[in-house]
């Protein structure tokens, strides 16, 4: 892809190859270091590796950038034997670091200060400058299971996305059919999807020949889209924080069979309408006051966008996300084709409401 932000993209994508290798690395593992966060959400020596390998790399070529992430390191300061795995598995690229595909801390306490560049990382408004979002292992619940999982990093630029870059070593750079979270690709290669604003959504295999990791950019929505034949993407009765009843009802009046794709995490889910896969997908919280988290979204929406897609919240307004960490300024998401994405909002707020769920909306 020729942008202006080459060296970018070639850096994400180069050190996203090596995280793929850490996290397969301990996805063979029996004991995969899992622990549980005080939001009962499970973290494991991968999570930790990866957002240390991810920084230490980016900010070797980028010195002046910032980064928000999703961990910090305080679990690994409070247990000196889950710091020394985390250590032991980024000190198996040391042959990559020598060959200069990637960088990684000098030492374990260098690791635990890079975690934390992230996990106090804030994104900032229009004056913030550059600031990278990682998620190391979004879907760490399903990658303990040797299911779907993504590695997740953008680029914001005064708090607008700009580029995004994301790998998922479980699924296929070249879909067949649906996704689940117990898809896998047949070819062992998995995918990496990126986009840069303005510039399109390409994918390619995660590992590869050199030929084949040129990859290709994936056809837009036509502007002609209708609401016949839309393909849905969602998490069913997995998740706790979503009103499973509605997102069915809401499918079933466009006519879009249901639940479509289904996966846990919220970055393969933007990934499967960014490569086409689905191209709608319609999120409401059990509560006003829940609100998804910077690095699920940041960067992987670009994927969609760059293909013609149009997201919001489920009020309408456009995502937000200079506001900090938790993207406070918006509830759900409704994502569809730009041109028929009022027809499919229109059809979110009546299901609310006739479902006694307006108390939902921010106008009843």
């Amino acid at each position: 892809m020729d942008s202006p932000y080459a060296k970018e993209l070639q850096t994400a994508v180069a050190v996203i190859r090596q995280a793929a290798k850490l996290s397969q690395a301990v996805i063979s593992a029996d004991d995969k270091g899992v622990i549980e966060k005080d939001d009962l959400s499970p973290v494991t020596v991968a999570d930790f590796a990866i957002q240390a390998l991810l920084t230490a790399t980016i900010h070797g070529a980028f010195p002046n950038d910032r980064f928000v992430g999703e961990e910090t390191s305080a679990d690994l300061r409070a247990n000196p034997v889950l710091l020394e795995r985390v250590w032991a598995l980024l000190r198996r690229l040391d042959d990559d670091v020598a060959q200069g595909r990637c960088k990684i801390p000098e030492s374990p306490d260098q690791a635990c200060e890079m975690i934390d560049w992230c996990g106090s990382g804030v994104p900032g408004g229009p004056e913030s400058g550059r600031v990278w979002v990682f998620d190391p292992i979004d879907g760490t619940k399903t990658f303990v299971q040797g299911q779907a999982y993504a590695i997740n990093v953008a680029l914001l630029e005064g708090g607008k996305q700009v580029l995004s870059a994301v790998g998922c070593p479980t699924l296929p750079a070249d879909p067949q059919g649906r996704f689940s979270n117990d898809t896998v690709d047949p070819t062992g290669k998995g995918s990496l999807i990126s986009a840069v604003r303005g510039y399109g959504t390409f994918v390619r295999p995660l590992f590869g020949s050199p030929e084949e990791l040129e990859g290709h950019r994936i056809q837009p929505q036509p502007d002609t889209a209708s609401l016949v034949g839309l393909r849905g993407v969602t998490c069913f009765k997995t998740l706790a924080s979503g009103v499973d009843d509605c997102h069915e009802l809401i499918m079933t009046k466009l006519g879009i069979e249901f639940p479509g794709s289904d996966l846990l995490g919220w970055v393969p889910r933007w990934v499967t309408l960014g490569l086409g896969v689905a191209n709608v997908t319609v999120w409401v919280y059990k509560k006003r006051e829940r609100h998804g988290k910077l690095w699920d979204h940041a960067g992987a929406m670009l994927l969609f966008e760059e293909v013609g897609g149009k997201i919001t919240d489920i009020d309408g307004k456009d995502i937000d996300l200079t506001v900090g960490r938790t993207m406070t300024e918006n509830c759900g998401f409704v994502a569809a084709p730009k041109n028929v994405h009022h027809e499919v909002l229109k059809v979110v707020q009546e299901t609310l409401r006739e479902q006694n769920k307006s108390h939902l909306l921010a106008v009843p």
